[in-house]
């Protein structure tokens, strides 16, 4: 039987037979269910009694919100393209950056064939590929060094009743390109309205991507966000990613290091606060000699809070020579919030290097003593200690400037805790 949630979203279809197919299946698999071992710790049953309305014209945002994003900028307002706020000054030749309509018919959009071969359970990816009309393209030609950040914005707006929205992006670096690229997801207002997001990211040989994405959405937003990449020979990606904000946020992130001596550092931080649900699920895949990947992780559990990590690595048979290395560590800040952990090592080649580890606790007494010692109260103790402790997986962010803004979003985030 199909969901309202379901039905809500399939109003809003305007698309060829091919898409068309990608939403029956959607359909017809309907919700994934509490047997359904990717979904095991983030339960559906609230979310699927629920409906949206399809965006028509997306509020009037001041340009204030966004003082504290420079140029340039690409920015969406309840999934739309607002060209009033978005700024392309400062673009060097050889990067293209466009809101990208999708065509209404064929599978014209990256990604959009792994979707309908997606198990059944995928049901977001599914409806991603059948609904989403527009989103951000940003291509770099080959050999071309971006040395500036460029930022794509994401706003939820307070509107009447609870709207969804679905964007298909694309990130493309022609070989021996670098880039770097902040991804904000952020709210002017208290809403639940619901975002599905997916993007794609090819790297060429020998590129370079940074990218930082930073997700502070309304309190009773509902996000789902995909990321599949591709490496190719030599190229390198390093990400960061802060989930810090939303009612319900799930985040897979696959990676495939197709070509040898690929790279991938990919380091996050979980805030789950209040009643917050935040899950994250890693799909990193070595499919060619001497390939490496370093994630780390690290989650807070506060008040009723409730963060689920899952860290997927496989080695393929054939990657000889890769290195994989994964850390999870989590603390409980209350009695009351819930942390779950999956680390995930499969290996079907030889001669490789591999570790992964995974550990939830509590603040080391010893030393939150020794701070009070010093003159410290209780509360200021705890946060100097969990800053800390989050602000380790941004210690390899060269660009000093991009590391001071992602720690002073942690720091507001903890600060709040404590409000």
């Amino acid at each position: 039987m199909t969901s309202p949630l379901l039905e809500s979203l399939a109003a809003g279809f305007s698309g060829d037979p091919a898409r068309r197919d990608l939403l029956d299946a959607a359909l017809r698999d309907g919700m994934p269910g509490p047997r359904s071992e990717r979904w095991k710790y983030t339960t559906l049953r609230a979310l699927e009694r629920r409906s949206f309305a399809a965006v028509e014209a997306a509020p009037i945002v001041s340009p204030d919100a966004l003082a504290h994003i420079d140029a340039p900028r690409l920015v969406f307002v309840n999934g739309l393209m607002d060209s009033t706020l978005s700024r392309f000054e400062g673009l060097p030749a050889g990067i293209h950056l466009e809101s990208a309509h999708r065509p209404q018919a064929g599978l014209a959009t990256a990604g959009d064939e792994d979707a309908r071969h997606a198990p059944g359970d995928d049901v977001f990816a599914r409806l991603n590929a059948a609904l989403a009309t527009q989103g951000a393209s940003l291509r770099v030609d080959a050999g071309v060094h971006v040395a500036g950040p460029v930022n794509l914005v994401f706003v939820g707006a307070p509107a009447e009743g609870n709207l969804a929205w679905h964007l298909r992006h694309r990130i493309e670096l022609g070989a021996g390109a670098s880039l770097r690229v902040v991804e904000h997801h952020l709210s002017t207002g208290p809403h639940r309205h619901l975002d599905n997001g997916a993007l794609s990211i090819a790297l060429g040989d020998g590129a370079r991507l940074e990218h930082a994405r930073v997700q502070q959405a309304a309190d009773g937003a509902t996000l789902f966000t995909r990321t599949d990449a591709t490496l190719q020979a030599d190229a390198r990606y390093h990400r960061v990613d802060l989930e810090l904000g939303g009612a319900l946020s799930r985040h897979e992130l696959n990676v495939r290091l197709e070509g040898e001596r690929a790279t991938l550092a990919a380091h996050g931080v979980l805030l789950a606060a209040d009643r917050s649900h935040l899950d994250t699920r890693l799909g990193i895949e070595h499919a060619a000699r001497d390939t490496a990947c370093d994630l780390l992780w690290r989650g807070i559990g506060a008040g009723r809070g409730r963060a689920v990590f899952h860290g997927g690595i496989t080695i393929h048979g054939g990657a000889d020579g890769s290195d994989a290395r994964l850390s999870n560590k989590n603390l409980l800040l209350s009695a009351t919030a819930e942390i779950d952990t999956q680390p995930v090592l499969v290996i079907h080649a030889d001669e490789v290097q591999a570790a992964h580890g995974a550990t939830v606790g509590q603040l080391d007494p010893g030393a939150l003593f020794y701070l009070r010692s010093r003159g410290l109260g209780q509360d200021a103790a705890k946060r100097l200690l969990t800053a800390a402790f989050c602000r380790e997986p941004l210690a390899a962010i060269g660009d000093e400037p991009l590391r001071a803004m992602l720690e002073s979003r942690i720091d507001a985030a903890l600060e709040a805790l404590s409000a």
